[in-house]
């Protein structure tokens, strides 16, 4: 019975909630893992036995995970996981009360996002070689990345319907189905249209079915590009341009951010053009924007760089 609990909870997850099926298959496995656990202190009978769970169970499953060498992070993401079973559980009238409410997470260290300077953005988007299809392709993807904030499964997932050249902008989805509208500048989109004009038809050369693909971004193959292989377009040309930071897709929509802030855009706007559901997310940029300001006054200021005061 407490299998089946879990394949509803999963299908509760996917239906009502609206999650992805990779998230949903993370949460219901965090739950699998805490019935290995019930299984592991009161015997395999009872691995299932929500309702006799208590605050206090819970807070031992908490220092098990901890004495296993799991991270804070993770910990506490374990710990949601178990919140939200139980609520499932709590809503279905499975159980009476949610013993993971009053649990609490390990607190977490605040890591500002890592992002590249001006002139390493610079650098990067100079590199790719404009002249080979491949190159102007890779160019226009660290463009569009850039320009937009837009994450990589949204890079990913646009279509050429879903561009609108003239008004620099596009319509992308991103998490829960939900789609928003990306601006981007002219530099981006003379770049668009010189991969749509030449580039992308090379590459759909090569696909078994060329009329059949609507992607923006295609593969060597003439495909839609896999997020693997964003992943490994970014990672190249950061290599060759030395920058200070390991850099990934979702690094360039931190440094889109934060290079909007440090020019004065205000945080309400940030939020949509990432398209966060709350302004918490969007509130780390501050921190950074005030360690890039402490930076450069370090650096320019006559009285900055003195010791002896």
């Amino acid at each position: 019975m407490s299998v089946a609990y879990v394949d509803a909870y999963l299908e509760y997850l996917t239906g009502v909630r609206d999650v992805s099926p990779r998230t949903a298959e993370a949460y219901a496995g965090d739950a699998v893992q805490f019935m290995n656990f019930l299984a592991a202190t009161w015997g395999e009978e009872r691995a299932g036995d929500f309702g006799a769970v208590t605050y206090g169970i819970v807070r031992r499953y908490v220092a098990h995970l901890h004495q296993a060498k799991y991270g804070r992070r993770s910990v506490a993401r374990k710990l949601s996981s178990l919140r939200s079973f139980f609520d499932f559980l709590v809503t279905r009238e499975l159980v009476k009360h949610n013993p993971a409410a009053l649990v609490r997470a390990p607190r977490l260290e605040k890591n500002l996002p890592e992002f590249l300077y001006n002139k390493e953005m610079e650098l990067l988007l100079a590199e790719p070689d404009v002249s080979d299809p491949l190159g102007l392709r890779d160019r226009a993807i660290l463009e569009f990345l850039y320009a937009t904030g837009c994450r990589r499964a949204e890079l990913v997932g646009l279509d050429v319907e879903a561009l609108d050249l003239a008004g620099m902008s596009a319509r992308v989805i991103g998490k829960r189905n939900k789609e928003r509208v990306v601006c981007f500048g002219e530099p981006c989109r003379e770049v668009l249209e010189a991969y749509l004009g030449g580039a992308r038809e090379a590459l759909l050369g090569n696909a078994q079915k060329p009329f059949a693909e609507h992607a923006v971004f295609l593969s060597r193959l003439g495909k839609r590009i896999s997020p693997g292989q964003v992943n490994k377009v970014v990672e190249k040309y950061v290599l060759k341009v030395g920058a200070s930071h390991r850099i990934t897709p979702h690094k360039l929509r931190h440094t889109f951010a934060t290079h909007l802030l440090d020019a004065g855009a205000d945080l309400r706007t940030i939020q949509e053009l990432l398209g966060h559901a709350s302004l918490t997310s969007t509130e780390i940029y501050t921190h950074v924007s005030a360690a890039g300001l402490a930076r450069v006054y370090h650096d320019a200021h006559p009285l900055g760089a003195r010791k002896d005061l």
